[in-house]
């Protein structure tokens, strides 16, 4: 598939999901102005905060829990999964609930849990029959307009928790990062529109590479959580096998299996993608150097993004734009639509029937 072909875009992009990325630095604008004019719970003293979500909803938490972590002097726990923790219970326990459709299975029977147990609940979502278990419940409810996938809303999911931590004085004022993450976006999306052509254009590029690959991505600190990012947009918009690694950790272990099967098998299929940032531990940017250069000599192959910007939210938010961008130009080079995801609609079907 040609990518600089528009026509053809437009015709596989059933639903636009290219607007939607386009629009995600005005997303998270937007989200974070929203969320300063919220409701917030009357219980402010916490022990904990827990925050369940699935897919789309969730990574939202991931980025905010691996931003906040040195700012926030609470622990945050993302909670994929029915039921609660042990540990989560009593209004102490700030229980959040963030589904984008409000029908999210999972979500809503931690919330039942939540509610049973006592905890201080909130919930984030479109409306459905998450908000309606709020507004029975009388807790906290902020909602959210998104007719998309939850996977194109990730801008409402990170930056409306965000206002939640910062109103409730669990994290330093955000406004300027947030500016500064939004122009930093917008400056390094003049280079990745559809209308760039992949000679000039590192999305398209990088989407070249992957054609074909099993990709690989690593990423810390704050772009551990974008590394899972990427790997989830090429699996939902490419439709293609994607897995993600963090460091330091993946040192300790990933790095040894860089020898076998035999490189004839492997390296032809695959691809391991560094995401790099000046916000990196300066002993994860070396790890990050001497690990790429143990994959090269064993012949596999590798690449690498530099994040932009002049914040740590700016790197988190630049990586995950051009991310975004990427997956999207993998699934038009397969020749598949970047929206419609018919493998989970088959299983969420099947569910459905067997309850």
């Amino acid at each position: 598939m040609n990518l600089d072909d528009l026509s053809a875009i437009k015709n596989l992009d059933s639903q636009d999901m290219l607007s939607e990325i386009e629009a995600l630095p005005d997303q998270l604008a937007q989200a974070w102005e929203l969320g300063q004019a919220q409701p917030l719970p009357e219980e402010t003293k916490f022990s904990c905060v827990v925050i369940s979500g699935m897919g789309g909803s969730a990574i939202g938490a991931d980025l905010l829990a691996g931003y906040i972590i040195d700012q926030c002097p609470l622990p945050v726990i993302i909670h994929r999964d029915y039921g609660l923790p042990a540990f989560a219970t009593g209004r102490d326990t700030l229980f959040i609930a963030s589904s984008h459709s409000g029908n999210t299975e999972e979500t809503l029977d931690a919330f039942d849990q939540a509610f049973k147990r006592g905890c201080t609940l909130m919930v984030i979502s479109t409306g459905g029959k998450l908000a309606q278990k709020a507004e029975q419940a009388g807790c906290v409810a902020w909602r959210f307009s998104h007719h998309g996938q939850p996977r194109a809303a990730v801008g409402y999911s990170f930056g409306l928790l965000l206002a939640v931590f910062s109103r409730l004085g669990l994290i330093p004022g955000q406004s300027e990062f947030i500016l500064d993450a939004v122009v930093a976006m917008k400056n390094q999306q003049g280079q990745l529109g559809a209308s760039i052509p992949a000679a000039q254009n590192p999305a398209k590029r990088y989407a070249g590479q992957l054609v074909g690959r099993w990709v690989t991505v690593f990423g810390s600190g704050v772009l551990s959580a974008v590394a899972r990012r990427w790997k989830g947009q090429i699996n939902e918009l490419a439709k293609a096998p994607a897995n993600f690694e963090i460091l330091p950790e993946a040192d300790h272990n990933t790095l040894a299996g860089s020898i076998n099967p035999s490189e004839q098998l492997l390296v032809p299929h695959t691809l391991t993608m560094f995401l790099n940032s000046a916000s990196d531990h300066p002993r994860n940017r070396l790890r990050a150097n001497l690990t790429r250069q143990a994959f090269m000599l064993e012949g596999m192959n590798t690449d690498f993004y530099m994040a932009q910007g002049n914040s740590t939210l700016a790197h988190m938010w630049t990586a995950i734009h051009f991310g975004d961008y990427l997956a999207f130009y993998l699934a038009i080079a397969y020749s598949v639509d970047p929206t419609v995801m018919d493998a989970l609609v088959s299983l969420k079907s099947s569910l459905t029937m067997q309850r």
